[in-house]
């Protein structure tokens, strides 16, 4: 159960992450106006913080849980969602906020942050969040590519009986 249970929360994760990193978002600024689309992608990207911080702490408690049954494929695991994690408290935790400021007091000035004196620094602050979403992404595409299939868990050994050479016994 545990390996269907990691498997779940990596599509979640992954699957969010790159849905409204890669089709939401470009999606947005090629229908809305920049300032409307800013604040949408915002809100998206924080409730995007919000899953990877649950599904990071999540998978690395499974990981831990595994490696412990001697799943030892999750020796690897337990680093990428590590970095994943890392990338997303980065991102989201530390710079959005100053991001955020700097929108608003944009805003409080009567301009868009993009025409602001803010213009450069919030630039620069989207430009290295942006670094640490795409090194997340891409750590999240080897995290999938990684997974353990259902088979190798199978004869990793830690499941006993005749049910162990059977997939579905796997998770």
């Amino acid at each position: 159960m545990p390996h269907r249970i990691f498997r779940l929360l990596t599509v979640v994760w992954v699957g969010s992450l790159l849905t409204i990193g890669y089709a939401v978002v470009p999606v947005l600024f090629a229908s809305l106006d920049r300032i409307t689309a800013g604040s949408v992608a915002a809100q998206l990207f924080r409730i995007e913080g919000v899953i990877g911080v649950v599904c990071g702490v999540l998978l690395l408690a499974l990981c831990n849980v595994l490696i412990r049954r001697d799943e030892i494929a999750y020796k690897r695991l337990r680093w990428l969602v590590a970095g994943m994690l890392v990338c997303v408290l980065v991102g989201y935790f530390a710079l959005q906020p100053f991001m955020n400021a700097l929108r608003i007091a944009a805003q409080e000035a009567g301009t868009d942050v993009g025409h602001s004196v803010y213009a450069s620094r919030f630039g620069m602050l989207h430009g290295v969040s942006s670094l640490f979403y795409l090194i997340e992404s891409l750590l999240a595409l080897v995290l999938v590519w990684k997974l353990p299939t259902a088979t190798a868990a199978a004869m990793s050994g830690t499941h006993t009986g005749s049910a162990a050479g059977r997939p579905e016994a796997a998770g």
